[in-house]
């Protein structure tokens, strides 16, 4: 939008987290990619910032600091609760226009996502729109067969994935590794390690889910044959029927490796979220970096989601090989689960307001 006075919020991280950070390296990394001036200021709300706000010029840009250094953006609640946050209320009366261009957040609904939506004329950003197109076409037609390899930690976030998909028959196979293979293969009596076993005591509560999910539907859901220990400092696979030892599983055997990979170099349809493995430890991303791989290399339309997979898809030079790259984990995983996206609802009602307040009559 040519001559806009542009002023960008965003996320990064949560207050106590190793990699909650200021955004000034993000407007220095902005200025380089827009090559022009980009001004940051070291504030959100408060008169410092508003004060900038206000004296943006046409054709500006101003990138204010981490929105969540303001405790109200760190929880979710309803929107009518929203809109009477100081952030909605400060800020709020500044703007003309409000874009919001960040699906990664759309699960939440925080005052940025789901406040200023709700009292602004309001639009999706060209990314976001990109990345609900592409996750929603997956729960319409997918190209067949249709191939979903699930790993990672959050079995809480894979489970309702795993039970939305099948009961609405927009998978054909699915292939688990990391703690989700864990927690299907004890759901089947598997003998896991000592560590293993301890490790998914917390998520007996899956457990009765995952086995009825097998019961229903085991042809269709493909766990490891093997999995890969560390013993001595090198790298052992054993098949999931031997004795495991004290230690976990850190990635997916070498079998099980050359099966996930050639069911994904024939398939016309394949999502991956999360990795199969301790891929950060050498000799332990085989599963993982394979996986991306054949994928990279399948002739079918291919997704990949979440921080982990993407990262070292770009580390491998490959991440420009898939159909989608998206920037999202837990909003991709909630929309393929079928949950509603509060960011995208908000989107929706906005819209809605902004045609009627035109219609004639």
């Amino acid at each position: 939008m040519d001559g806009a006075r542009i002023v960008l919020g965003s996320h990064q991280s949560r207050p106590g987290k190793e990699d909650f950070t200021s955004l000034e390296p993000h407007a220095a990394a902005l200025a380089r990619y827009c090559n022009q001036p980009v001004e940051f200021v070291e504030d959100v709300l408060g008169p410092h910032a508003r004060q900038k706000i206000v004296k943006v010029q046409p054709g500006e840009i101003l990138v204010l600091d981490n929105l969540r250094l303001c405790a109200e953006e760190n929880i979710d609640d309803k929107p009518e609760k929203l809109v009477k946050t100081n952030l909605v209320k400060r800020l709020a009366s500044l703007f003309d226009l409000y874009i919001n261009d960040a699906f990664a957040t759309a699960h939440r609904s925080q005052p940025s996502i789901a406040g200023l939506t709700e009292v602004l004329p309001s639009a999706a950003g060209r990314l976001m729109e990109k990345e609900l197109k592409a996750v929603s076409n997956l729960l319409r037609e997918p190209a067949r067969p249709c191939v979903y390899v699930l790993g990672g930690a959050k079995v809480e976030d894979k489970i309702p994935v795993i039970q939305h998909i099948l009961e609405r028959g927009k998978a054909d196979k699915i292939l688990l590794g990391g703690v989700p293979a864990k927690l299907f293969l004890k759901a089947l009596d598997k003998k896991l390690s000592n560590q293993d076993e301890k490790d998914i005591t917390g998520l007996s509560k899956f457990t009765d889910q995952a086995r009825g999910l097998l019961m229903k539907y085991r042809e269709m859901i493909e766990l490891p044959q093997d999995l890969a220990y560390d013993e001595d400092g090198q790298r052992r696979d054993k098949t999931v029927d031997s004795a495991a030892g004290r230690e976990p599983a850190l990635d997916i055997g070498t079998k099980t490796v050359e099966k996930y990979s050639k069911i994904l170099r024939d398939a016309a349809t394949s999502v991956a979220n999360g990795p199969l493995g301790v891929f950060e430890r050498e000799d332990f991303d085989q599963g993982t970096r394979m996986i991306l791989e054949s994928m990279a290399e399948s002739k079918g339309y291919t997704v990949i989601g979440g921080g982990h997979l993407v990262g070292l898809a770009s580390i491998l030079g490959i991440d420009d090989k898939f159909g989608h790259v998206s920037t999202a984990g837990g909003a991709m995983l909630c929309l393929l689960s079928g949950q509603n996206l509060p960011g995208v609802d908000a989107l929706v009602r906005a819209a809605r307001r902004m045609r009627a307040s035109t219609s004639p009559n």
